[in-house]
């Protein structure tokens, strides 16, 4: 493998940092922004130089996700051994967190990069993002304006769930005691929690927040 260059070692740096910091791998925006570059192209071909050195490697398959290569960790003691896969999962709009309305999925409109251990997903389920809309989950630090990762599965009493109630959209607190009709919980005391009429339909359980922090 060739030897990385000092340019490159900064772009990786970078990658690194916003990765334990954010969750995600950035964009190639967001180094061409951390690094002034007059053109993305630059930072497409850190990135590429730094993939065809070794140093990370793509995931066959993903866009845009890859791994910390075992050279680059042996070479930085400042990362960590556990560095972990980052994978891109679709956004799908927004989802509301106030009073459940009848949004309907705009469809996939753009990809986010995840680690997928900070996130607490699994490679094996399907995942996808949504935009929050609302401010009834402030109290489990959920605000409008972040993007909640959710996750397939069977949700369990307590989970945080993007929810389809009497065919209406909401994102809350899943409520299912044993002998009880399940209900959403709001976590804002100015919202009620709410009780199916007809139907309770669980899309997915939220098991991350990204935000952004400009």
């Amino acid at each position: 493998m060739k030897e990385i260059t000092a340019k490159q070692t900064s772009v990786l740096v970078f990658i690194k940092d916003f990765l334990q910091n954010k969750g995600f791998f950035p964009s190639y925006r967001d180094i061409q922004d951390a690094f002034n570059y007059k053109s993305i192209n630059a930072a497409v071909r850190h990135v590429e130089a730094i993939e065809k050195k070794g140093f990370i490697k793509r995931i066959p398959g993903r866009a845009r996700a890859f791994v910390f290569t075992d050279k680059w960790i042996k070479e930085d003691d400042e990362i960590p051994e556990n560095a972990q896969e980052v994978v891109s999962i679709p956004l799908y709009g927004a989802i509301p967190a106030g009073y459940p309305d009848r949004v309907e999925s705009a469809g996939e409109i753009d990809q986010i990069q995840v680690d997928i251990q900070t996130a607490g997903i699994q490679r094996a389920t399907q995942s996808y993002a949504l935009k929050v809309r609302g401010d009834s989950m402030i109290d489990a630090a959920i605000y409008d304006g972040d993007t909640v990762i959710v996750e397939t599965g069977i949700a369990r009493d307590g989970d945080i769930v993007a929810a389809l109630i009497d065919e209406e959209t909401t994102l809350k607190r899943f409520i299912h005691k044993s002998g009880e009709h399940p209900y959403l919980k709001a976590e804002n005391p100015d919202y009620p929690s709410l009780y199916p009429v007809e139907n309770l339909v669980i899309q997915g359980i939220a098991k991350a927040v990204v935000r952004s922090l400009n």
